[in-house]
């Protein structure tokens, strides 16, 4: 059957969305409402993209249950978190309806555009499209915007423009950049991760290799060319690819990088064929720099005018929870991020340690037991990057503690490098010792992917 008979954009629908408030599935409903599609939906919670979404025509119920799917719906709409026994996806099977991932409907959007560009990588994929983002909007492009995190200059993740540009995130976890219809692809790194789902770091690269493969002849690849065995990725494409990295071997790369009192750092990008420009970042660190130059390369094969893409990501000052600066008490400086790979950790707590400073205190809370136990040792590396750690509670996410691991194996692994490292079960007694214990011109951040940030957020409304 054409995807076009399940799937249109031009063909309005009753559509119905197990876990609408999510931050993706939100955005797509909201990009469905404007086409005149009858939207309905349900969650665990209320949220203000819920209500968002209900102040737009949705109708959104709170909880899940078979009552809340009817045999008129054309399609339901569902994502990897949800369970297979969820009353809901169960009463849609047996009524018939057809069902879709997040990504299969994702992927069907992007073909109703001219330019759908997609960005992927184990690390930066959120930044690195709110930096594209925000160019685009610079240039007068009316692009349409799905974004993994919230963009201020949006007010949120989702934009519905009317141009035939369209930009998203590709995550791959459980292959589902693979449901994509790109025309622009970016690849900012190939590393092991979601090892729950894919094998070992030899299935990932494949999974990459195939998203590259999306392209069409007349498409782009824009990829590090830094990820060890490249042509492994990049052999056979029929699509132009476009190097980006550190070193004079690529097409697009920095040099005289410097930072600043803050970590943000000033570069000279070269680039084929073209001048070298100054860019000055408003974000920390040199991963940062290495999405800045990605950003760049998509933006000169869409041909926008420089100087207004200049303009736009010199003052582009992250997106939340990306080194987000929350506020400051009893002189401590209060950062939060989303880091809960290696990799990222690294990345954040180098950036920070170029930030002015006295003492560097991460509080870090792992994210799933099953990433924790395949990363314990990489973990502890990364974190010793800190003066002082602090552990919370492993954060379940979609797992169940079923491999005998906790953050006390971690702190042993700290205490095994000379790190110096607490452990407590609950966020107030963290808050307790936090008070005690961080002094004036120290530098704090909650780190992870769960709930930590309520952390740093509890301790600022007690100023």
């Amino acid at each position: 059957m054409n995807t076009s008979d399940l799937f249109s954009l031009d063909k309005p629908c009753k559509v119905h969305f197990i876990g609408i408030g999510g931050i993706s599935m939100s955005g797509i409903a909201e990009l469905l409402l404007s086409r005149g599609f009858q939207v309905s939906g349900s969650d665990n919670a209320n949220s203000p993209l819920t209500e968002s979404l209900t102040q737009k025509g949705a109708s959104i119920t709170i909880g899940q249950s078979s009552d809340n799917i009817h045999s008129d719906m054309d399609l339901v709409v569902y994502t990897a978190a949800i369970r297979q026994d969820n009353p809901e996806l169960v009463a849609a099977k047996e009524a018939g309806i057809t069902l879709m991932t997040r990504a299969e409907i994702l992927g069907l959007i992007m073909k109703s555009y001219k330019t759908p560009i997609a960005i992927s990588g184990t690390h930066g994929k959120t930044t690195t499209t709110s930096m594209i983002s925000r160019m685009l909007l610079a240039a007068d492009t009316d692009p349409t915007l799905s974004i993994g995190g919230i963009l201020k200059d949006i007010g949120g993740n989702f934009r519905v423009g009317n141009s035939e540009l369209f930009v998203t995130e590709a995550c791959e976890y459980t292959n589902s950049f693979l449901s994509f219809f790109p025309k622009i692809s970016v690849i900012l790194n190939v590393e092991a991760d979601h090892l729950d789902f894919f094998k070992d770091l030899a299935d990932i690269r494949s999974s990459f290799h195939r998203f590259a493969a999306l392209l069409p002849a007349d498409g782009h690849l824009v990829i590090n060319g830094a990820i060890p065995d490249l042509c492994d990725i990049t052999d056979g494409l029929p699509c132009s690819v476009t190097t980006f990295g550190m070193g004079s071997e690529n097409d697009y790369y920095p040099t005289d990088i410097r930072y600043d009192e803050n970590a943000y750092p000033t570069y000279t990008l070269n680039r084929p064929g073209q001048a070298p420009i100054t860019i000055k970042l408003s974000v920390p660190g040199e991963h940062n720099v290495l999405n800045s130059v990605a950003a760049m390369a998509v933006i000169d094969i869409l041909g926008l005018p420089t100087q207004v893409c200049l303009d736009a990501i010199s003052s582009f000052g992250g997106t939340e929870r990306r080194f987000e600066y929350k506020g400051t008490i009893n002189g401590v400086t209060v950062i939060d991020d989303y880091s809960h790979h290696p990799t990222e950790i690294s990345a954040c707590l180098t950036a920070a340690a170029k930030k002015e400073h006295n003492k560097l205190w991460c509080i870090f809370q792992p994210h799933t037991y099953s990433r924790t136990k395949s990363f314990m040792s990489e973990f502890a590396s990364a974190l010793s990057l800190a003066d002082s750690v602090i552990l919370a509670d492993i954060y379940a996410a979609r797992e169940k503690d079923t491999l005998g691991i906790s953050s006390e194996t971690l702190l042993e692994e700290l205490k095994h490098l000379g790190t110096e490292c607490y452990y407590f079960p609950s966020f107030k007694e963290i808050e307790d010792f936090v008070i005690k214990n961080c002094q004036e011109g120290d530098l704090l951040i909650t780190m992870g992917a769960g709930n930590v940030v309520k952390i740093g957020e509890e301790l600022l409304s007690m100023k």
